[in-house]
């Protein structure tokens, strides 16, 4: 088994107005020419789940209402999983090209969770037109903007 080193370049920051990606300052010059772009790919840890328990978890039971009764972790979006890394489209509302701070629309991020890298979003590359899903899930949002005003809550057994 190989090992590899990841270092994180800045941290979430989820706060009452709003919420933001503050990059480490030796980063900040990696911004250049993000302008014009209106999404990020962000790769994050899911500190909180980092343990050796919870690495070793390959199966759920259930996580979603109308999923199969059990499912393995890569079938899903599930923080418990044998490497805790996280993929999360984001809108972009600012980029502080001075401070290093981008403020986003929304992530599924807690406050204080490592980044360790950030994309811009490229149709050319991240989009697929017609992606095909289970059916206990295609009656889910097909865009980030649907999934705003989706009833999440009425999905999840936890």
């Amino acid at each position: 088994m190989q090992n590899f080193m990841v270092k994180s370049i800045g941290k979430v920051n989820v706060r009452e107005n709003g919420m933001f990606i503050k990059l480490e300052p030796k980063y900040i010059p990696a911004l250049q020419a993000l302008n014009g772009f209106s999404h990020l790919n962000v790769i994050w840890w899911f500190s909180d789940f980092d343990n050796e328990e919870t690495r070793n978890v390959f199966e759920t039971q259930q996580p979603y209402k109308k999923a199969p009764e059990i499912m393995g972790i890569f079938a899903t979006r599930s923080p418990v999983r044998p490497n805790p890394l996280a993929l999360t489209a984001v809108q972009i509302i600012n980029i502080d090209y001075e401070s290093g701070v981008i403020q986003i629309a929304y992530i599924d991020a807690n406050d204080n969770s490592p980044v360790l890298d950030i994309k811009p979003y490229t149709p050319s590359l991240d989009r697929v037109e017609t992606p095909g899903v289970p059916e206990w899930c295609c009656h889910w949002p097909k865009s980030l903007e649907e999934s705003e005003n989706f009833d999440w809550e009425q999905e999840f057994n936890f």
